[in-house]
């Protein structure tokens, strides 16, 4: 154990950055190292690249930014890249399985490394439960579209499922089946992970190739006039956000507002980056290569969202969209009906991908805080058949499935797919807190080798600070209230369990620990 300085045996005690690092650069435990750089593009655009993609670009342009939509991508882009660069670094220094929850620990202390690591878990299991209910719509969708398309009568959802499966609301068998599936190819093995991955995020680009050329087919320049609305009340929506309050008034849509409003809405996006960090003890050279792959997958999600805007804004007038079927509707409009069933396999696909990436990287922060001892040490044991946390992966399988179904437990009372900005708001946390790290890393130690540097530090990690700041501000009122509620719920959790279990807390009490400590087999 070294002996870095702060190591008061208190709730900021800090991790030492030794601890994080195992000799083959690849992190403190036995997992198989499978992925190389392109695995791990491919992890990112898997999570980044859902249904939104054929969404976002419409809705916003069509309520909020006009034709300056593409602006707007290019902004939130940029804000996002801002971000990656400090995860990035930290990274490159720590190539760990707890991503931002891990570099906490050992830049700011234990009670604020649970803090991130519980964010993260309210992000990714919100994430798998709500995303599968989408894929269960769009799955719907599908099959009565290529009925309809083929003139076939006799493909159509059966009558028996229309009541229990693609609903937002209600008993949902199609989120279950999904869940229940990418649940078992997580917990036999990395390697069957992966592969399905690769397949599914390759068609996923196919289709979006098909559908950003399909459209620049029918663009058009006049189509961009105005390039910039005039701005105008923006409709009352589903809530006020933080900066509303503070500002007093009313949103606004379209001007100069408008594009930067809806770059609050499209950052998130592109979130999912982050995830890639996760995978750091399982990818070979990883201080290399995690970098790398973060920031190649971010830059191609950006310029595949920045080509859909273009050909969607381009091929109608942007008052003519439809918010809720944008790309969809704007095909219909120009006898391209033919590219809506496209549309619809690229989101099944889509969706499918996130949810399989989240619940990996969800399994690999509950090994890590496992292995630290803050939570139930069962779930930092590794599978001597298959080598990853299969016990972790159940767990997340079937809280997904629980989760799924909320609705159903609370007699309808809660909609999973209400609260899907909580995704979001522990992100953003994670974000803040990476980006300081690096600040904190770099005056505490300097010396630390680093396979990736931040550009132009310090202002580039407080410029990353400050953008994560303005979308925080642009989320619901209502959702810092369920985000105060789940921290404090998990304060709790901390004080009871985490604090009086922590591995870092035994060892600078003097206390016995197991001889292979947080990852007994």
């Amino acid at each position: 154990m070294s002996t870095e300085a702060p190591f008061r045996n208190n709730l900021l005690r800090r991790l030492p950055v030794e601890e994080t690092i195992g000799p083959r650069q690849g992190g403190r435990h036995r997992l198989s190292l499978v992925y190389g750089t392109r695995d791990l593009v491919v992890l990112g655009l898997g999570v980044m690249i859902g249904s939104g993609i054929f969404n976002i670009a419409g809705q916003e342009a069509a309520t909020t930014a006009g034709p300056a939509v593409i602006l707007s991508f290019v902004i939130a882009g940029a804000a996002c890249l801002l971000s990656a660069l400090s995860y990035a670094e930290l990274s490159s220094t720590m190539p760990v399985a707890g991503s931002a929850y891990s570099f906490t620990y050992v830049a700011f202390g234990e009670i604020w490394a649970w803090v991130i690591g519980w964010a993260l878990i309210l992000e990714l299991q919100l994430a798998a439960a709500v995303v599968s209910r989408a894929w269960s719509l769009y799955a719907m969708r599908l099959v009565d579209d290529v009925g309809t398309l083929a003139g076939i009568a006799w493909i159509k959802v059966p009558s028996a499922l229309s009541g229990i499966a693609g609903r937002p609301t209600g008993l949902d068998v199609f989120a279950l089946a999904l869940l229940l599936l990418l649940a078992v190819i997580v917990a036999i093995g990395a390697r069957l992970s992966l592969y399905t991955l690769w397949f599914m995020v390759l068609t996923k680009v196919i289709v979006i190739g098909f559908v950003i050329g399909g459209g620049l087919l029918y663009f058009h320049s006049s189509n961009l006039r105005p390039f910039v609305p005039p701005p105008r009340t923006a409709a009352a929506g589903d809530g006020r956000t933080v900066l509303d309050a503070l500002m007093g008034g009313s949103p606004h849509a379209f001007g100069l507002v408008g594009i930067f409003t809806a770059t609050s809405a499209i950052a998130f996006a592109y979130i999912g980056f982050d995830l890639i960090a996760t995978s750091a003890e399982e990818t070979k050279d990883a201080q290399r290569r995690v970098p790398r792959g973060m920031l190649i997958s971010l830059l191609i999600a950006i310029a595949l969202y920045i080509g859909v805007a273009v050909a969607m804004v381009g091929m109608v007038p942007y008052r003519t969209l439809n918010p809720d079927t944008p790309l969809t509707s704007a095909f219909h409009a120009v006898g391209s009906s033919a590219m809506g069933v496209v549309i619809d396999v690229g989101a099944v696909i889509g969706l499918a991908t996130v949810v399989l990436v989240v619940m990996i990287a969800q399994t690999r922060v509950l090994f890590a805080m496992a292995r630290d001892g803050l939570m139930p040490a069962t779930l930092a044991v590794i599978s001597p058949r298959y080598k990853v946390p299969t016990r972790a992966a159940v767990l997340v399988g079937a809280t997904g499935i629980v989760l799924s179904q909320v609705d159903v437990w609370t007699f309808g009372k809660v909609s999973i797919l209400a609260l899907q900005q909580m995704i979001v708001i522990g992100t953003l946390f994670a974000f803040i807190f990476v980006s300081a790290g690096v600040l904190a890393l770099r005056r505490s130690r300097p010396d630390l080798p680093r396979g990736f540097r931040v550009w132009g530090a310090p202002l580039t990690p407080l410029l990353a600070i400050a953008a994560t700041g303005w979308l925080l501000l642009n989320l619901h009122l209502r959702t810092w209230v369920y985000f105060g509620a789940w921290m404090t719920a998990g304060l709790l959790v901390y004080l009871v369990y985490g604090r009086r279990h922590s591995r870092l807390r035994q060892v600078l009490g003097g206390r016995p620990v197991h001889p292979q400590g947080r990852h007994r087999r």
